[in-house]
C-alpha cells in the first residue's frame, strides 16, 4: 500500500512524501526543510533518502538543510554538477541502472527537460506495487508495464496556451520554452494510453502551470479516459 502526500507542488517548489508503509521517501526537496518537517510533524529522522530530478529550484533549494539533516539525496552526475553542492550524502545514480533504498527498488530512466541531465524514477516495493515519478519533461519515450500509481507532471494545455499568448498574457518565446520543457496535457493523454493501466489505483497530476491549464478541466478528461481515482494537489 503506497501513501502520497504533497508538501509542494508547482513552480513555487515541489516536494512529495511517499511510504509503502516501511521505507518512507522525499521525492524532490524544492521547499525549505523547516517547511518539509513542519508538514511532516517533525518526523523526519526515518526518511530513508530523497529523490531529485534535476537542479532548477523548485526542485531543490532545501537540499543543504536535508544534507545536512543527514538524508542520502539520490540525482544523476550531471544534476550534481550542475547544482554545485559537494557532499557526501549526495548519491550519484545512473539512468537504467537500478539501487536500493529501504524495501524500494529503484530505476532512474532520462526524461527531456532544458537541463543538464533530468531524470524521472521507476520505484516499485516487495508488495508488488510500482510508482512512476516524472516531471518537468515535455516527452517520456519509455512504456512500463503493471504500474499501480502515477506522479507526472500535466503542466499545460495546448489550448490554453495559445489563447494566452494570441490574447498578450504570455510573450510568444515563453511559449515555446513550456513547450519543450514541460509536459502538456496532449502528451500526458498519450502517454496514459500507450501504457498499461490495468493495476493503476491512482493517478496523480502534478505541477499544472498557474496561467496554462485549468484543474477541473484536466482532471475531469484525464478521469473520463481512464476511469481511475485522479488527484490534482
Amino acid at each position: 500500500m503506497i501513501e502520497i502526500r504533497t508538501l509542494a507542488t508547482g513552480s513555487k517548489g515541489n516536494c512529495y512524501h511517499i511510504t509503502d508503509g516501511s521505507t518512507p521517501l522525499l521525492l524532490e526537496c524544492g521547499i525549505r526543510f523547516k517547511d518539509i518537517q513542519k508538514q511532516l510533524n517533525f518526523k523526519t529522522s526515518n526518511l530513508a533518502g530523497c529523490l531529485v530530478t534535476h537542479e532548477h529550484k523548485d526542485h531543490c533549494a532545501g537540499l543543504q538543510d536535508v544534507l545536512k539533516a543527514g538524508i542520502n539525496t539520490y540525482m544523476s552526475a550531471g544534476t550534481a554538477e550542475a547544482i554545485g553542492i559537494h557532499h557526501h550524502r549526495i548519491k550519484k545514480v545512473e539512468a537504467k541502472k537500478q539501487f536500493q533504498l529501504g524495501t524500494w527498488t529503484i530505476l532512474p530512466f532520462d526524461v527531456q527537460h532544458d537541463v543538464s541531465e533530468p531524470f524521472g524514477f521507476l520505484l516499485a516495493n516487495q508488495a508488488g506495487d510500482k510508482l512512476l515519478f516524472a516531471t518537468d519533461t515535455y516527452y517520456i519515450k519509455y512504456k512500463f508495464n503493471g504500474l499501480t500509481h502515477l506522479m507526472v507532471e500535466c503542466n499545460y494545455s495546448m489550448k490554453i496556451l495559445y489563447e494566452n499568448v494570441s490574447a498578450g498574457r504570455i510573450p510568444k518565446v515563453l511559449k515555446k520554452r513550456v513547450m519543450q520543457s514541460h509536459f502538456s496535457l496532449e502528451n500526458f493523454k498519450e502517454f496514459l494510453q500507450e501504457n498499461d493501466l490495468s493495476k493503476v489505483q491512482e493517478i496523480w497530476m502534478l505541477h499544472l502551470s498557474d496561467t496554462n491549464s485549468n484543474e477541473e478541466q484536466f482532471k475531469q478528461e484525464i478521469q473520463e479516459l481512464t476511469g481511475k481515482m485522479i488527484y490534482v494537489p
